[in-house]
């Protein structure tokens, strides 16, 4: 599918027409280009992914990997015109099962985990971190796969302040998820 044609605001109604290999999100109207995962990149996130699937098994919350629409900003009521952000974190928890219909998370949800590439790393730092902040993520995990760390935020008030940062072979606690441990040699294993 080509690439969309050019508009100033994109809209989540947008989204909807795009094929589903496409790897776009939209911030404020802008649309936001993503390159292929790395293959490191996809190990991180499936091995995450899966510690966090296992110890919510069996309970209410959920996890869902990227691609996965999160419509941050969308109110009851709006139509997908009316949506002009909507990313796709790499991997989001959502806690509250009224958030979720068909195309994914509307709101904020508790945990956030967005693992850096080269191309990424601005965004993820800076405008997600800041767009995460202002619509209330609880939790949010920047992974940096080349530093083997996990820097954790965590919302108090209506900042995310640094919370901790653990490296390889530390066991990450998740704070939104009460027990729920992360073996992070599973994550960034010796090579």
């Amino acid at each position: 599918m080509p690439l969309p044609a050019p508009k100033a605001r994109y809209t989540f109604a947008d989204c909807l027409t795009w094929g589903e290999s496409q790897h776009i999100e939209i911030i404020n109207g802008e649309a936001v280009m993503m390159a292929p995962p790395t293959r490191i990149h996809q190990e991180i996130l499936m091995e995450l992914s899966r510690q966090l699937a296992n110890f919510l098994e069996g309970k209410k919350y959920k996890v869902y990997p990227a691609p996965f629409a999160v419509r941050l900003l969308e109110k009851d009521g709006d139509a997908p015109d009316d949506v002009d952000t909507m990313v796709e974190p790499d991997i989001s928890v959502v806690c509250d099962h009224d958030k979720l219909d068909e195309y994914g998370c509307k709101g904020a949800p508790d945990l956030v985990v967005e693992i850096l590439s080269p191309s990424t790393q601005r965004n993820d730092r800076l405008t997600k971190f800041n767009l995460y902040q202002r619509t209330g993520v609880r939790e949010y995990w920047i992974v940096d796969p080349e530093n083997k760390n996990i820097q954790v935020f965590l919302l108090d008030g209506n900042a995310l302040h640094p919370h901790e940062v653990y490296s390889e072979k530390d066991i990450a606690k998740v704070s939104v998820l009460d027990g729920c441990f992360i073996e992070l040699s599973k994550v960034f294993p010796a090579e």
